[in-house]
């Protein structure tokens, strides 16, 4: 093995650096999306609930698969995320599910048109987005 100088551990730390910057940097995109999901599946909510069926049901669904196809076409060109986001993504849309079917069922079953239970579904649906995004412009 060859042996290391000052200059070289010098030049490792200052590379590890502008790898750290690199990716700080390069991963703020992951708090845009993440917010940017909760607004999407907010407003997708609010579109099923609050309008005449079939319409909302149309217009939510119609306007969910442009935002997640959209959202994923960004995601999928970013060049960097930070270690263990995959599982932070994958969390946020577990919960978000959850919470989205606990709207959902009985918002069409009991509630239809009670825009106090859409509105109130809509932001409680929002939150894993907008808390996710939250916590990952922290990091």
């Amino acid at each position: 093995m060859g042996e290391f100088t000052a200059g070289d551990a010098a030049a490792a730390l200052a590379r590890a650096n502008v790898l750290e910057t690199t990716v700080r940097n390069g991963a703020r995109w992951a708090a845009r999306y993440q917010v940017l999901y909760g607004c999407a599946a907010g407003l997708m909510v609010l579109s099923t609930g609050l309008l005449k069926a079939p319409y909302g049901v149309a217009i939510g669904s119609a306007f969910w698969v442009a935002a997640i196809s959209g959202l994923s076409v960004y995601a999928a060109r970013q060049r960097v995320a930070r270690r263990g986001y995959a599982v932070r993504r994958g969390a946020l849309i577990g919960v978000w599910g959850v919470l989205y079917a606990a709207v959902l069922v009985p918002g069409l079953l009991v509630f239809q048109g009670v825009a106090a239970w859409w509105v109130a579904g809509a932001v409680v649906v929002a939150l894993p987005g907008l808390i996710g995004g939250y916590l990952e412009a922290r990091r």
